[in-house]
C-alpha cells in the first residue's frame, strides 16, 4: 500500500506541472467591474505563453470557501482565488490587513507588504497546511456602506441599521459605531436584503453591479473603510512539483496579474460611483469632516482582539513609515 501511494504521489508530481491549471474564480468574471478578475487576466497571459494554461473554475462550480481550501492542500485544485479569512484560521496576522482605516489607496499598501516581508512571513505559517500565498488582489475601489432603503452619513445612521457582517472583525466594526451585525454568507446576501434580514453590507462600490444587485440596493456611502481584497493562494504540492524554470514563470505571471489589477484599479475609482449612479443607486460622497468621524469612532476595533496588540503595533508602524 505503501509503495503504491508513493507511486501515485509520483505521477502527480510528474504530471502536475504540464498539466492545465484550474484556478477557482471568486465572482463573475466582469473585467469592467471585478478587479480580480483583471488580475487573471494579466496572470493567464503570461501563463499561456508559456506554455501553461489556465482554466478558470466558476464561482461556486466546485465548492466553498473551505473546501476549496481543502483541495488546494490535497493537490486536486491548482490556485484559487479565496477569502482572507482562508488564511486568517492558520496565521491572524494577515487580518492586519482589514483593519479600518489602515491604508490610504493600494499603492501604500503594496509598498507596506513589500517592506513588511508579509508574504514570507505568512508562508512560514501556510507551510503547515501546504498552500502557498502569491498574491494579495484588491476587488476594487474602497468599502463603503450599500444599503437597501437608508442613505448613511454618519455614525449614528448605520446605527439603527442591521449590517451584513463577513465575519467577527466586522462584527466589531459596526458595533464600534453603534450598529449590529449578523453574519451572512454571499451565497445567501440577495435573499437577506430582499427580505430585510439585513439592511446591507460593507464592500466596494462595484460588488452590487458584479452581482447584479443594483435593484434591490439603493444607497452607497463613500466612507472608504477598507480595501476589499482577496487571497490569491496556490497548492504548495503543484507550487513545488514546478521546475525552477516554471516557477519563474508563475512568479512573472504574478506580477502581471498584479499590474493588470492596479491598472485598472486606478483607471476604474474614478468612475466606480458615476456608474452606480447611472443604475439609479444614490451615493452620498462623505465631506473630510464626515469621514472623520466614522474613522474615530471605529478606532476601538484596533483593540478588540481580533488582530492581536504586538500585531496591531506592527501595522500601524509601518503604516506610518510607508506614508
Amino acid at each position: 500500500m505503501k509503495i503504491m501511494t508513493l507511486a501515485i504521489s509520483l505521477l502527480m508530481a510528474a504530471t502536475m506541472a504540464t498539466a492545465e491549471v484550474k484556478v477557482a474564480l471568486d465572482g463573475p468574471p466582469n473585467l469592467a467591474t471585478s478587479g480580480t478578475y483583471n488580475w487573471i487576466q494579466g496572470f493567464s497571459k503570461v501563463m499561456s505563453e508559456n506554455g501553461m494554461d489556465v482554466r478558470e473554475m466558476p464561482r461556486g462550480s466546485i465548492g466553498n470557501e473551505d473546501e476549496i481550501f481543502d483541495q488546494l492542500s490535497t493537490g486536486l485544485l491548482e490556485m484559487s482565488q479565496s477569502d482572507v479569512r482562508a488564511v486568517a484560521r492558520i496565521d491572524p496576522y494577515i487580518y492586519g490587513l482589514r483593519l479600518p482605516y489602515l491604508f490610504d489607496d493600494a499603492a501604500h499598501m503594496d509598498r507596506m507588504l513589500e517592506a513588511g516581508d508579509f508574504f514570507e512571513r505568512v508562508n512560514e505559517n501556510l507551510a503547515q497546511q501546504d498552500v502557498v500565498l502569491l498574491a494579495i488582489v484588491p476587488i476594487g475601489p474602497a468599502s463603503g456602506f450599500i444599503t437597501t432603503e437608508a442613505a448613511i452619513r454618519t455614525p449614528e445612521d448605520i446605527a439603527k441599521l442591521r449590517m451584513r457582517a463577513l465575519d467577527d472583525a466586522q462584527l466589531a466594526m459596526y458595533e464600534a459605531w453603534g450598529s449590529s451585525g449578523v453574519i451572512v454568507s454571499w451565497s445567501e446576501i440577495m435573499t437577506a436584503l430582499q427580505t430585510g434580514v439585513v439592511d446591507g453590507y460593507m464592500n466596494s462600490p462595484f460588488v452590487p453591479m458584479s452581482f447584479g444587485q443594483t435593484d434591490v440596493v439603493r444607497n452607497f456611502s463613500d466612507a472608504k473603510v477598507i480595501i476589499p481584497m482577496r487571497a490569491v493562494l496556490a497548492s504548495r504540492l503543484w507550487y513545488d512539483s514546478l521546475s525552477d524554470d516554471e516557477r519563474a514563470v508563475v512568479t512573472e505571471a504574478v506580477k502581471a496579474g498584479d499590474k493588470a489589477n492596479r491598472i485598472w484599479l486606478d483607471e476604474a475609482s474614478g468612475s466606480a460611483l458615476e456608474q452606480l449612479e447611472e443604475l439609479g443607486v444614490t451615493v452620498q460622497r462623505l465631506t473630510t469632516e464626515e469621514l472623520t468621524a466614522f474613522r474615530e469612532g471605529v478606532r476601538s476595533v484596533y483593540e478588540t482582539g481580533v488582530v492581536s496588540a504586538e500585531d496591531v503595533a506592527s501595522w500601524t508602524s509601518l503604516a506610518d513609515e510607508m506614508r
